[in-house]
């Protein structure tokens, strides 16, 4: 089906995307696999290109675009061609949310510049061990000091996006305890210097997917975070969390269905090509079947996608919305990249394959962002269940 989301600029944008992962991450990519992340100058070179900029204000030295489906472009042609810009995503789609909605102007004057051009990279703390989905048991505390010049930072995260080469995380802490009626106040955002003394990277931990993207153990034990690091208001921080998760997993949902798309292209030439008893593999009649079912699969989850993006562009995603995109292209993203491997054969099992890379990154997607078996929980509360 004929795709209306996109105009033509956010089309000649998706061209220069291309042009640049096809000169620079696909001959460089499987070094950054066997890294287990992207060279820090990469992200400079991201930054001379504008795309860490994009939807920062021109006063911070940013392109001012207000428009979120450059970035769900540029997230679809990293996705097609089952490559990835490391812990970019993170940077630009989680951390700057953040900083341009609840940033004071001294902090966005301080930190925007560096971090449009790669300089500053950063990442955001949530998980810890034990708390995965159920961010209102967060037990990492900031006490604040009795001057009230810093706080002091203490605990422990797990399964940090970005984590080992980030210079600025926003770890999410509690600066104040629970309420009886209200688990989920007190928190509170902090953007922590990783210089800090105390601040440390544990292990980078080994995954089975998404491999570019560095993931890390964090500890903190006695970090002074100065006052004016404070994100936003003391003890908001779960409200902020939650306004940015639609977009989160929009991104998520983009992300999923144009993996899938790349996985039907990538099984679309094999098979053409692969030849057994003596006939190209797409001539048998259950390799036409499985691309048809695929693609049909596909098109309803891009239609969901393409629906999803224009209720975000005029700030009509709600949070039940988001989620059913999220648990339906993640879903069809699964089952669609299976059985596009299995037309591989034995081939498709082996990483010189894209596909066996796709294979593996999607995993995750039904885990992070929320799982979807929360998504399910969110979907039935707003059918009122």
């Amino acid at each position: 089906m004929q795709r209306t989301v996109f105009n033509e600029e956010h089309e000649d944008f998706r061209k220069v995307i291309r042009s640049f992962i096809e000169a620079e991450v696909v001959p460089n990519f499987s070094d950054w696999e066997r890294e287990g992340m992207v060279p820090r100058d990469f992200y400079r070179q991201l930054g001379k290109l504008g795309v860490l900029g994009m939807t920062v204000p021109v006063q911070y030295g940013g392109a001012g675009e207000t428009s979120f489906k450059f970035q769900a472009a540029l997230t679809e042609e990293t996705a097609r061609a089952a490559v990835s810009f490391g812990a970019f995503g993170v940077h630009t789609g989680l951390v700057l949310p953040y900083i341009l909605t609840y940033g004071t102007e001294e902090q966005k004057q301080r930190w925007l510049p560096d971090f449009i051009s790669g300089d500053m990279m950063t990442a955001i703390a949530m998980t810890e061990p034990g708390t995965g989905s159920d961010l209102a048991g967060i037990k990492t505390t900031a006490k604040r000091s009795e001057d009230g010049t810093h706080y002091v930072l203490n605990g422990a995260k797990t399964f940090i996006t970005g984590g080992v080469q980030a210079d600025r995380v926003l770890v999410i802490c509690r600066t104040s305890p629970p309420t009886a009626e209200n688990r989920r106040a007190g928190l509170s955002i902090l953007a922590v210097d990783t210089s800090s003394e105390g601040y440390e990277v544990g292990r980078k931990l080994e995954k089975i997917g998404m491999r570019t993207s560095d993931t890390a153990e964090l500890s903190f034990t006695d970090v002074r975070v100065p006052a004016e690091d404070l994100l936003g208001e003391e003890g908001a921080a779960f409200g902020y969390l939650a306004n940015n998760l639609p977009q989160e997993r929009l991104m998520i949902a983009v992300t999923q269905t144009a993996a899938a798309v790349g996985a039907i292209e990538f099984a679309t030439a094999y098979v053409r090509d692969r030849k057994v008893f003596g006939q190209a593999v797409a001539e048998f009649q259950n390799t036409k079947f499985v691309i048809a079912e695929c693609i049909a699969k596909v098109e309803a989850a891009q239609c969901m996608v393409d629906r999803a993006l224009e209720l975000h562009e005029t700030g009509d995603l709600s949070v039940a919305d988001a989620a059913k995109a999220k648990l339906f292209c993640t879903e069809t993203a699964a089952e669609v990249i299976d059985k596009c491997l299995q037309l591989h054969g034995g081939y498709g099992y082996m990483l010189e394959y894209p596909i066996a890379r796709l294979y593996a990154d999607t995993r995750v997607s039904r885990i992070y962002g929320g799982t979807n078996e929360v998504m399910k929980t969110i979907i039935a509360k707003a059918a009122g269940f």
